[in-house]
């Protein structure tokens, strides 16, 4: 029973040790990720997010769509510019974030 638990210790552990240094040679990559990244957190994703929270809040008050999908939408906005954090917390949570 137990040895099918051993795998699953050691992944984590692995991923401490040799996952927390970008591997050599990414160093263009890293650069593109960090420029999406800031691109979808600065100032191009706050003006849509609110255009999209206008536009889905106007359209769920004269009823043309659903409260579900519009809540939706609305969570979708919190979960694009709380990413940063809620990856924080699962890396503490893992013991990741040292």
């Amino acid at each position: 029973m137990a040895l099918w638990a051993v795998p699953l210790w050691a992944m984590p552990l692995w991923a401490q040790t040799y996952g927390a240094t970008d591997p050599a040679g990414s160093g263009p990559i890293v650069g593109a990720l960090r420029w999406v990244q800031g691109t979808l957190m600065g100032s191009v994703a706050t003006v849509a997010a609110v255009v999209a929270v206008a536009v889905v809040g106007m359209m769920m008050l004269t009823g043309r769509i659903n409260w579900r999908y519009g809540a939706s939408v609305i969570l979708g906005c919190f979960v694009l510019f709380g990413a940063a954090s809620i990856v924080a917390g699962i890396q503490s949570a893992a013991g990741m974030g040292q």
